[in-house]
C-alpha cells in the first residue's frame, strides 16, 4: 500500500480509501448494502490490517447509520484515533426540518456536532461538502467550515459533486478572507466516465487539491458481472438502482478490453478498473466499498497489479473522451506554442 499527501498538508493517506455507503442499509440505502455490524468490524479490520488509513463515510448513508456503525467499530478494535484519517460529510437532509439540509452555516455546525457523537469522536479528520447547494452563497458555506476548524471539531475540509470553478471560487474567497481552503475533491471518476478530465483533474492538479474518486467501479457495471452476453447480473444493485449513469456500449468495448488483460495477469475485470483508475493523475485516494470480504480483498489487489504500458495504453485508448470545446480548440492553438 502505497500513501499519497492530502493536498499540501503533509498528511498522508493511502492510496485505496475504505468507503462504508454499503454500511446499514437503512431507508433509500438499502438497495447499495445491508452489511451489519459483525461484518462491519471485520471489513474495517482487514482494510486496516492491509494498510489502508483512510476510511470514508457520511452524515447521510442511512440516515446516520454508516456513521454510527464505524464510530462502533473503531472502538471495537480498539484502533489509535492517530492510526486512520476518518472523512465524512454534509449536505444531504438528515431530517423533516426545513433547515436540516445544505450548505448554511446553521446546518454545517449541526451535522458536525451530530456527526461527532454517532462516530464517538472528537474531530472529524476531513469534512466534505456533499454537493451544491444552490441557495446557499459560496461565501456563507466557507465561513460556517471556517468556524467548525477553528473550533477544533474539523481538522481540513474537501468539496464533493462540485464543477471546477465553484471549487476554484470558493478558494480564492477563503483565500482572501484567510479561512481554510479545500484541499481535497471527491468526485465520480471511472474508466467507463472519464468527464472530470475535461476540467476537474486539470483544476486539482493546478490547484494541489486532491482527486477522491468515488465509484471506480461504475456502481459495479465494472465488477466482471456485466457482459454484452449477460445485461442483467441477477446479484447486483445495478439491476435494480442503475446508477450513476454510464455509456453501456462503450463500457462493454472496455470492458472486454480489461476482461483480456485480467485473464493475461490472472484477476478480475474490477481489479484491472481499480488499478487504471489509481493510476490517474491527480488521483490521491480512491474510494472502495464492499458488500463482501471477497469483494474488499479483491479491491485491495488492485494495488498489486502491474500492467504494461502497452495495456494501459489500450485502455486509456478504448475509454478516450470525444474531444469537446473548448478542448479542441485549445489544444489546436498550442501546436504552434512548443520549442521546436
Amino acid at each position: 500500500m502505497k500513501y499519497n499527501e492530502l493536498g499540501k498538508t503533509g498528511v498522508l493517506v493511502s492510496e485505496l480509501c475504505l468507503g462504508t455507503m454499503t454500511f446499514g442499509g437503512k431507508g433509500f440505502w438499502e438497495v447499495l448494502g445491508q452489511v451489519p455490524q459483525d461484518e462491519v468490524n471485520q471489513i474495517v479490520k482487514t482494510s486496516i490490517d492491509s494498510g489502508i488509513n483512510f476510511i470514508d463515510t457520511a452524515n447521510g448513508y442511512s440516515e446516520g447509520l454508516s456513521e454510527t456503525m464505524l464510530g462502533v467499530a473503531l472502538k471495537k478494535l480498539e484502533i489509535a484515533r492517530q492510526q486512520v484519517v476518518i472523512a465524512t460529510k454534509v449536505r444531504i437532509r438528515m431530517g423533516p426540518g426545513a433547515n436540516q439540509i445544505g450548505l448554511s452555516r446553521l446546518h454545517i455546525m449541526d451535522s458536525v456536532n451530530d456527526s461527532l457523537q454517532r462516530l464517538q469522536l472528537s474531530h472529524i479528520d476531513l469534512l466534505y461538502i456533499h454537493g451544491v447547494d444552490p441557495i446557499t452563497p459560496l461565501e456563507e458555506t466557507m465561513r460556517g467550515l471556517e468556524d467548525v476548524v477553528r473550533s477544533g471539531k474539523v481538522r481540513y475540509i474537501g468539496i464533493s459533486n462540485h464543477p471546477a470553478w465553484m471549487v476554484v471560487k470558493a478558494n480564492s474567497f477563503a483565500d482572501k478572507m484567510g479561512w481554510t481552503k479545500f484541499v481535497a475533491s471527491q468526485n465520480y471518476y471511472t474508466i467507463a466516465g472519464r468527464d472530470i478530465e475535461r476540467e476537474i483533474t486539470p483544476m486539482a492538479i493546478s490547484e494541489n487539491i486532491s482527486l477522491m474518486p468515488w465509484s471506480p467501479l461504475a456502481g459495479g457495471f465494472l465488477s466482471g458481472k456485466y457482459t454484452r452476453a449477460n445485461a442483467v447480473a441477477g446479484n447486483s444493485r445495478r439491476d435494480t438502482f442503475d446508477f450513476p449513469p454510464v455509456n453501456k456500449q462503450k463500457a462493454y468495448d472496455i470492458i472486454d478490453v480489461m476482461a483480456e488483460i485480467g485473464k493475461a495477469h490472472q484477476v478480475s475485470v474490477a481489479t484491472v478498473a481499480l488499478n487504471w483508475v489509481i493510476k490517474q493523475p491527480g488521483v490521491t485516494s480512491t474510494i472502495i466499498g464492499a458488500k463482501t470480504m471477497s469483494q474488499l480483498n479483491d479491491n485491495i489487489a488492485a494495488v498489486s497489479l502491474q500492467m504494461t504500458t502497452d495495456e494501459m495504453e489500450q485502455l486509456n485508448k478504448v475509454s478516450a473522451l470525444a474531444s469537446e470545446y473548448p478542448g479542441w480548440m485549445v489544444n489546436r492553438q498550442a501546436q504552434d506554442r512548443w520549442p521546436a
